[in-house]
């Protein structure tokens, strides 16, 4: 018989918290992460059209690591680390006493260590001195540097694994580790999403594929408006999120705290363009469907959305017509909002966060508002959207993550039945 699997720690990095006290604080206040860019030395802000991001000010890593630690790894990784070390330390476990082998760790990046890589490769042709390149270099771009960095932390000598599927990568890292501990291959798995490239060519990338929102460079914190008429594009975030899941027989065994259930997900590819969705929204509806038939659960029980919700003109659009396919009247009834309204997009790390804000709805019953819904698009426009807290008891939420290359993934937690 599969086991069950819940969530029993919670750590984060984010534009609006170090920490989760800190970060739902944030949340609830809808307190928004984006701030101006200034400069990307030695580029002149004035030759990038976005000018905004939502980035994690003031990180000192020797505030949360040993130098060595920190010196080993790209930022990307130090808050993968951080955030991991929070969850362990939130989770109660000692892993210490954990058979090494039956401890995973599944970690989600889109860039990867895209501060180094920068970095190196520009003094490299800058300088024409190949053998100065940092020794480092290959291990810290890598990207399992994260997850083979917090393997290493918590001695976890089971199964290893990072997934990079741009924007969905960390809801694929907590739906592979649910699977892992389902089919018996772990009792523990630390599952993370990290990313940080808020950096001088991935921005001017983004910002060529003209992805990233423009028009309110002058006022930053307006940027990030899912849902709303005024949206035109997203924008960038960086951070990190990790949730410790256990089968709920060791939770049990140990008197665990539990978050929630992890009770399905799906992984599909639209097998369509590497950047749009279908217009039509039938492949995200069949994402949802199957996630939810994976957890056994029908559409109606549905309580809460955590919208994957980028304030694209096209994705959300598509996003709320699978919601209303799948959902029909019920859809009415949701509560919905979008985090990275509050924070940005942050690429890979976007679904592991997603779910941590989905756990912490359903253990508080209360969802955070989405910001700078100032005027609701028709097409996006549903009663459970709102700019302000909403409080309600929520069983059943869903966790939507779409990515570059066709790539779809959805979470469903529950409450736990106990």
């Amino acid at each position: 018989m599969a086991q069950r699997v819940v969530i029993t720690g919670l750590g984060v990095v984010s534009p609006i918290g170090i920490g989760i006290g800190q970060f739902w604080k944030s949340a609830l206040e809808g307190r928004s992460g984006v701030s101006a860019i200034e400069s990307f030395d030695p580029f002149p802000i004035e030759g990038y059209r976005s000018r905004v991001a939502g980035r994690v000010l003031h990180f000192d890593p020797a505030q949360f690591l040993a130098p060595a630690q920190a010196e080993r790894v790209d930022r990307y990784a130090q808050f993968a680390l951080v955030a991991a070390k929070e969850a362990v330390a939130d989770s109660g476990l000692r892993l210490e006493m954990e058979r090494p082998h039956r401890v995973g760790v599944i970690v989600g990046a889109g860039m990867g260590g895209m501060v180094m890589g920068e970095r190196e490769i520009t003094q490299l042709y800058q300088q024409r001195k190949p053998h100065r390149v940092h020794p480092n270099f290959i291990p810290v771009i890598t990207l399992n540097s994260a997850s083979g960095i917090v393997a290493m932390q918590f001695g976890a000598k089971g199964p290893n694994l990072t997934i990079s599927t741009a924007c969905s990568s960390s809801a694929h890292a907590v739906g592979q580790a649910l699977n892992c501990i389902r089919n018996g291959q772990a009792d523990v798995v630390i599952a993370v999403g990290a990313d940080a490239s808020i950096t001088p060519l991935v921005f001017a990338g983004f910002c060529s594929l003209r992805a990233l929102s423009t028009r309110f460079n002058d006022r930053p914190a307006s940027a990030s408006r899912p849902f709303d008429r005024n949206r035109d594009g997203f924008v960038m975030g960086e951070g990190a999120g990790a949730l410790v899941l256990e089968s709920l027989s060791h939770a049990r065994r140990r008197k665990a705290r539990m978050y929630a259930e992890v009770a399905g997900y799906a992984a599909t590819s639209e097998a369509y363009h590497m950047v749009i969705p279908r217009e039509d929204g039938t492949e995200v509806a069949a994402t949802i469907r199957l996630a939810l038939k994976d957890a056994g659960i029908a559409p109606s029980q549905v309580d809460y959305v955590n919208a994957h919700a980028t304030a694209t003109p096209i994705g959300d659009a598509v996003e709320i017509k699978a919601i209303k396919d799948v959902f029909k009247s019920r859809a009415n009834r949701l509560l919905i909002n979008a985090t990275k309204s509050l924070i940005g997009h942050t690429l890979g790390a976007a679904g592991a966060i997603g779910t941590i804000v989905s756990a912490l709805a359903i253990e508080t019953g209360q969802i955070h508002p989405t910001v700078n819904y100032d005027d609701p698009d028709p097409a996006c426009a549903l009663p459970g959207i709102s700019k302000s807290v909403q409080e309600r008891p929520i069983r059943v939420a869903l966790m939507n993550a779409f990515g570059f290359g066709s790539n779809n993934a959805a979470v469903v937690l529950k409450k736990l039945s106990r």
